[in-house]
């Protein structure tokens, strides 16, 4: 049985640092000093190396949804139709608009999808384009609110 690869070590200075990171990933380097108590080039050093060991798999835009009109987001829960059949939905899967995130789930599903969408109309069409594409059954649960999204 193949090992799995040992976690990174983490002390509390580079937890400190994912923290600040996480919470505003354009934090500058001195900024992050300041509150690690470390020097600059200290710090450019620890997160280059999160960085290589891919702790920190990179930075992103939290963008919100509707301003780029998707004012509708859901849950859908696929599972296969011919359960014989290679499971290899989140491959087919990957490329299709729309979907934002593909989960590996334990329960009655196999997986969730998170998908923003403008309208009933456009999920409809998407629910449909998933179903043809990977050949799974769906159950979608319409996101009302999110109170945070973390």
């Amino acid at each position: 049985m193949a090992e799995t690869p040992a976690k990174p070590v983490l002390d509390d200075i580079d937890r400190l640092l994912i923290r600040e990171l996480m919470a505003d990933g354009r934090a500058t380097l001195s900024n992050l000093a300041e509150k690690a108590s470390l020097s600059v080039s200290a710090v450019q050093s620890r997160v280059r190396r999160l960085e290589a060991r891919g702790v920190i798999r990179g930075y992103t835009a939290n963008v919100d949804p509707e301003a780029l009109g998707h004012l509708l987001s859901a849950f859908v829960a696929i599972t296969p139709l011919d359960p014989s059949q290679p499971d290899d939905a989140p491959a087919l899967l990957q490329q299709v608009p729309g979907i934002e995130a593909c989960h590996s789930v334990a329960g009655d599903e196999s997986y969730v999808l998170l998908v923003r969408v403008a309208s009933p109309r456009h999920l409809e069409q998407l629910l449909q384009e998933i179903r043809a594409t990977a050949n799974v059954r769906t159950r979608s649960t319409i996101i009302l609110q999110t109170f945070y999204d973390r």
